[in-house]
């Protein structure tokens, strides 16, 4: 989709992916063996100015786009799902709504290191009792004179360990469902009655931290309230469009890379002669996973793009985190299978792809809630 990209998105796009090639390839099977998070990958995506692609530069971001970000997230997943993952995350989940959301004093407080790349961020929605029915959730903040007061545990969240700051949901008015719930900045290194209970060993991703945290007695200045109370399903909704679209790039991102492992060692392996890639099955496998990657990444660049114009992305994000997630898990799987034996050991990257891709199907709304919110969307 070259010809459509402004110049300085391809600048970008091909600077991240050069950065890519040569310093997290190298290392992405190593990180994810050792299960340790590459604290020294992310202190260079600062220094190229990547850790707040679409935040304004007054806040220290670069003022990018959302097509812009999805084209670094692409471009970070086609080599490391966990650092795509964890990027990700920083971005859409713990930057942009302060941005959407704070006020100035919170935006140059908080906002600003996030973006400049001084810390990582995390975002605090799930519960252990709680996954597709987010608001059926049971932390607390209590309002204490200027205070608020934490109570509750929130699962399965990325970089809660390595993170500077992090956006909790809460129940401010027990009994008002979707209207009782708020947004509260937390600072994990200096809040008391803050913990990380669990970091959680994972099928795949495991270079990108999925945290269980507790909250006991946590107090939180009133100053630290995104939004009013109530406002923080509003707040998620939409979060969540942007969300959905970062993983659609994710997706494309796991695709492309696992569909470039399959078509390299297809034209290299020999069989009865000649490469594999002369026989139809394996041509005919390789040239369908091309096509649902270019879907995928039209779908992504589409969203994105109607994002950026300050359309309602509802429809169309669902669409592209629905189908992108589900076709990178298809193409890993058939990359699997294009390399035989050699697919299914860690010398080979299509098994990470297919490991990494599974989540893409669960995170952000699982593929069963995105046909439930297109099927609303088309008015059924």
């Amino acid at each position: 989709m070259d010809f459509s990209l402004p110049s300085e998105h391809r600048m970008i796009r091909d600077t991240v992916r050069e950065f890519c090639e040569e310093e997290i390839a190298p290392i992405a099977q190593d990180i994810e063996d050792e299960h340790r998070f590459p604290e020294e990958v992310f202190e260079a995506l600062a220094d190229l100015d990547m850790m707040g692609v679409p935040v304004a530069e007054e806040y220290g971001g670069l003022g990018g786009d959302q097509l812009m970000y999805a084209l670094v997230t692409e471009e970070l997943g086609r080599v490391s799902g966990s650092i795509g993952l964890s990027y990700a995350a920083h971005t859409s989940l713990a930057s942009k709504p302060i941005e959407a959301f704070g006020t100035e004093e919170q935006k140059e407080r908080w906002l600003t290191p996030l973006a400049s790349g001084e810390y990582l961020g995390a975002w605090a929605l799930t519960e252990p009792g709680s996954g597709s029915d987010a608001s059926d959730m049971d932390t607390r903040a209590e309002r204490e004179g200027d205070e608020y007061v934490l109570n509750g545990t929130k699962q399965f969240i990325t970089n809660a360990n390595v993170a500077g700051s992090i956006l909790v949901k809460a129940v401010t008015e027990p009994g008002a469902g979707y209207d009782g719930i708020s947004t509260f900045i937390v600072d994990p290194r200096e809040d008391d009655g803050f913990e990380v209970v669990t970091v959680w060993d994972k099928m795949g991703l495991n270079a990108s931290p999925t945290c269980e945290i507790k909250f006991t007695d946590c107090r939180i200045p009133e100053g630290r309230l995104l939004g009013e109370e109530g406002d923080g399903w509003d707040q998620t909704k939409k979060t969540l469009n942007g969300g959905r679209i970062s993983i659609a790039a994710l997706s494309t991102g796991l695709g492309q890379g696992a569909f470039e492992a399959a078509r390299d060692y297809a034209k290299q392996r020999e069989q009865f002669g000649q490469p594999i890639s002369k026989f139809d099955a394996v041509r005919d496998m390789i040239v369908e996973m091309d096509r649902k990657i270019e879907r995928s990444r039209l779908l992504t660049h589409k969203s994105a793009t109607m994002y950026d114009d300050g359309e309602d992305v509802t429809r169309i994000s669902s669409l592209a985190k629905l189908d992108a997630s589900e076709t990178a898990r298809e193409v890993g799987e058939d990359a699997i299978q294009v390399l035989g034996g050699y697919g299914y050991t860690t010398d080979f990257a299509p098994q990470r792809f297919t490991r990494d891709a599974k989540l893409m199907e669960i995170g952000e709304g699982t593929s069963e809630i995105q046909r439930l919110v297109l099927g609303r969307e088309l008015g059924l």
